[in-house]
């Protein structure tokens, strides 16, 4: 018996993840993806494919102002192709014409964790640590604090869905994601 092929999105109806870093947006996108049987794109990797370097380094390297420049150039190649699934970086949201390219992309899931599970999170993996730039003077969990009370008007307006990642499995998340989209309860 074979696996029943979900529908196809409506037109210019993607999915998006967006959050603040260690909240999963890559690795929950890539399950959600698996399971829609559609493309998976993780935008910070594809960002680093195109220029080379790691985010950090470029962040480094250009400044915020050029790094977003390139952020946002990137996300409307990634938002231009339908029936998608894309892990955003956690500060795609700040720029306007990033979050209405977002809206216009598809259904734009917002997730989310507390600072102090973030932190723990990113403690343990190393790599991400490393890979991303500091946002702020602050450590660990005050940035985290600082940078999400910034990014959370932002982070509400272009989510259609919110889902908390703490306190529950990657399975539960990523059934939790499945189970808000309106395809899935039948809706357009």
């Amino acid at each position: 018996m074979s696996a029943a092929v979900p529908p196809p999105l409506p037109p210019r109806r993607g999915l998006a993840l967006v959050g603040y870093r260690g909240t999963g947006k890559s690795t929950v996108g890539r399950l959600v993806a698996e399971r829609l049987r559609r493309p998976f794109i993780d935008a910070d990797s594809a960002l680093e494919a195109c220029y080379g370097r790691s985010v950090r380094s470029l962040f480094e390297e250009l400044g915020e102002p050029a790094f977003r420049d390139r952020e946002a150039a990137l996300l409307a190649e990634l938002t231009a192709v339908p029936d998608r699934v894309i892990a955003t970086g956690g500060g795609v949201v700040l720029r306007a014409e990033n979050r209405a390219a977002l809206q216009r992309f598809g259904i734009v899931v917002w997730l989310t964790a507390d600072p102090q599970v973030l932190a723990s999170r990113l403690s343990r993996n190393t790599s991400a640590l490393h890979a991303r730039p500091a946002l702020t003077a602050a450590g660990t969990i005050a940035e985290i604090a600082e940078v999400l009370s910034t990014r959370l008007p932002w982070y509400r307006e272009v989510a259609d869905v919110e889902v908390a990642t703490d306190g529950r499995t990657l399975a539960e998340v990523v059934d939790a994601v499945i189970a808000a989209l309106p395809w899935e309860r039948g809706m357009p």
